[in-house]
């Protein structure tokens, strides 16, 4: 088993397709089948199902690769510390929810990092896949938020996958709307306010109870008669506006990326948030995730 036969591996695994994978890691389709092949029998194991409608992972295969990741960036760690960030290659992913300041943060690790070749992952993404790709270590950590309501249940998700959550800002909740909402103008925002325009939420697939929204209250807290779920941040940013619509988050907006027409508004209720970094436990951070959680505390403030 060689390095090189990982990275193979992680390649289809990520792309779900033996001819994107080929592109990604260099070499023919042919011979990165043999590769496969060759690391399968080695190990007594069946990483890969093959047909017609394309690759799919084994249930063995699911927790091979989750030991490959890891072994993978043991190895990334081994060449920043030998070789002083020189001539290793750059792998870093992060999964996080529909944050801007952790995209912000990224940008931030690239600028600093980034060079003539590298392999960066952000990824906006569900609730339960953000802890699901930290514990596959197809994420080296994972930005999510904690309340009274979702804590007792997503703690016990992290702690069984064994991540550990570590806090960056406790914040009270805010409104994100138009600027040219009819409540643009009010200092505070009450449930009773925002009854009359819709809820923009974020879908969370097959984990759509309250436990994984991506929103600290749900439409049935308060009796919200207009819903609207969406799973990108661009379209939900586009219905705030063209809707007069609304959606309830920490209230930290960066207007670089969002534009001006979006603004934060507090909410008037007593309900906080705590948002943070999912990280497994034990394993020592990459340089590209130190710099990453530097770059969030800078955004979130």
């Amino acid at each position: 088993m060689t390095l090189q036969q990982l990275k193979y591996a992680i390649a289809i695994a990520d792309t779900r397709n033996i001819t994107e994978a080929s592109k990604r890691v260099f070499i023919s389709q042919p011979s990165l089948t043999a590769a496969i092949h060759e690391l399968e029998e080695e190990m007594g194991v069946t990483i890969f199902n093959r047909s017609n409608k394309g690759v799919t992972i084994t249930n063995e295969g699911d927790e091979f690769l989750s030991y490959a990741r890891q072994v993978l960036e043991q190895a990334t760690l081994l060449e920043d510390r030998y070789k002083g960030g020189k001539g290793g290659n750059m792998i870093f992913s992060v999964s996080c929810q529909h944050y801007s300041f952790a995209v912000n943060a990224f940008v931030d690790v690239i600028r600093k990092f980034g060079g003539p070749s590298y392999d960066f992952t952000l990824r906006e993404t569900q609730t339960n896949e953000i802890i699901d790709d930290v514990a596959k270590m197809k994420s080296e950590m994972g930005v999510l938020y904690l309340s009274d309501k979702n804590e007792k249940v997503i703690t016990k998700l992290i702690q069984k996958n064994n991540l550990v959550f570590e806090p960056l800002f406790a914040t009270p909740l805010h409104v994100f709307m138009s600027s040219k909402n009819p409540l643009a103008k009010k200092e505070k925002i009450t449930l009773a306010d925002l009854k009359p325009f819709p809820y923009l939420t974020y879908e969370q697939g097959d984990f759509n109870s309250f436990y994984f929204a991506e929103e600290p209250l749900t439409a049935i807290d308060f009796d919200c008669p207009r819903n609207i779920k969406v799973r990108d941040r661009a379209t939900l940013f586009n219905l705030l506006i063209g809707l007069d619509g609304y959606t309830i988050c920490s209230g930290v907006i960066s207007h670089k990326l969002n534009g001006k027409n979006i603004i934060a508004k507090r909410l008037d209720v007593h309900d906080k948030m705590t948002v943070g970094y999912v990280m497994r436990k034990g394993v020592t951070k990459s340089r590209y995730a130190e710099a990453y959680i530097a770059a969030l505390k800078k955004h979130c403030k």
